[in-house]
């Protein structure tokens, strides 16, 4: 079994942030902002088009649709 696990220093990201819910949390904090969707399965915001980003579908299936990525 591969331990994944790593420390890892986490800084803000402050204003560069590309989220547009601005009362979340961990908005510019991208450690914190990967950790949380990565947990439920999803995508961070700055990982879309801001088109796609705003409609806070941080599903996968989503980002493929936003990105015009198609399955194989």
């Amino acid at each position: 079994m591969t331990d994944w696990s790593f420390n890892m220093t986490c800084t803000r990201t402050g204003e560069n942030c590309k989220c547009t819910y601005t009362t979340c949390s961990r908005r510019g904090n991208c450690c914190q902002c990967v950790a949380f969707h990565r947990e439920r399965g999803e995508a961070t915001g700055c990982m879309f088009t801001p088109a796609g980003e705003k409609s806070y579908d941080r599903s996968l299936k989503h980002l493929m649709r936003d990105r015009g990525i198609t399955a194989a």
